[in-house]
């Protein structure tokens, strides 16, 4: 007698597209504030379409490397406790069209970056090139220590090159910027995985679920931890003192970001494993959204004294505001 046949509903195909997840495509904020820190004449009212356009497009394009990370990691999420209940893991999607999904939010996302300009829609063909690298054979970087985590990662200057280009069309924000934040989010990364690795808490499970977890242990996942926290803070310094000294003073909040962040890491069954669901840690949402507010601050102010205790040149871009004398 055959076995019933599955029915499968449009759901499923909803949650593939994690739009819980959009959330993350604010790192695009940093390349906008960036942007207007360097032609300040761009805080116009006018462009305001036109970021929300951009905002949406990427979205588009990440929910098509959502779908495409799920369809092909159906078989290793069966090993992990929770995502083993993932739609594709659960088989309650048909896999020809999570592909046809995949290949039309990939085409919608990219024909809306268009409509933005063509460097945006390069960077948002990045970003969907790196979701194929990330997740596809015979590359699948995920699989392939630390380059799992940088290749991840990489998401974040691309972001914000996403934010940038829909305002500056026409040059590239620092590489000291860039390399940072980069920096940052394999800090971010690297933190998810040793908080993955000590839940699943048996070696041999978390290898069947990752295969890099073959070369990982928790001592050699803290030690990248650490240097990619120790790079992002390099670069970041390259930055201040080379564009903008005031965002010295804001060096106390971004550390406490990164050690709170680190707190939460270390936790029994880590939030951090599940970065959208950190709306839940109050205390930690509060804490970086005061940092933001001091660095978005100190980014459009001027202190002079500053450069005169640190002797550095002032830079020629225009402040909004000036401080002292």
């Amino acid at each position: 007698m055959a076995a019933p046949s599955k029915s499968y509903g449009i759901w499923p195909y909803v949650q593939m597209a994690r739009v819980d997840h959009w959330f993350k495509n604010a790192f695009m904020l940093l390349g906008v504030i960036v942007a207007l820190f360097v032609e300040p004449s761009l805080l116009r009212v006018d462009v305001i379409p036109r970021l929300l356009l951009a905002f949406f497009a990427t979205c588009i394009v990440a929910s098509s490397n959502y779908v495409l990370n799920e369809m092909l990691d159906a078989p290793y999420d069966r090993q992990h406790p929770v995502k083993k209940h993932r739609p594709a893991a659960a088989e309650k999607v048909r896999r020809r069209w999570a592909l046809a999904e995949w290949l039309g939010l990939g085409i919608l996302g990219l024909g809306l970056a268009w409509l933005v300009n063509p460097w945006f829609t390069a960077a948002a063909a990045a970003l969907w090139i790196m979701g194929i690298l990330y997740n596809v054979k015979p590359i699948r970087t995920k699989e392939l220590p630390y380059l799992d985590v940088l290749s991840e990662s990489i998401n974040n200057p691309i972001r914000l090159f996403l934010g940038w280009f829909p305002l500056i069309p026409d040059r590239v924000p620092p590489l000291s910027l860039v390399l940072s934040y980069w920096m940052v989010g394999a800090f971010f990364m690297a933190l998810k995985r040793f908080a993955e690795y000590r839940t699943i808490g048996d070696r041999a499970t978390a290898i069947r679920y990752r295969r890099s977890f073959a070369h990982y242990d928790e001592d050699r996942l803290l030690v990248s931890v650490f240097f990619y926290a120790i790079a992002a803070s390099l670069f970041a310094g390259v930055f201040l003192v080379r564009y903008h000294l005031e965002l010295i003073l804001g060096i106390p909040f971004g550390a406490g970001l990164l050690a709170y962040y680190m707190k939460l890491g270390l936790k029994h069954d880590s939030p951090v494993q599940n970065p959208e669901r950190l709306y839940r840690e109050r205390g930690f949402m509060l804490f970086a959204m005061v940092s933001v507010a001091v660095f978005v601050l100190l980014m459009f102010v001027q202190i002079p004294a500053l450069y005169d205790a640190f002797n550095v040149e002032l830079v020629k871009t225009s402040p909004l505001w000036i401080i002292g004398p």
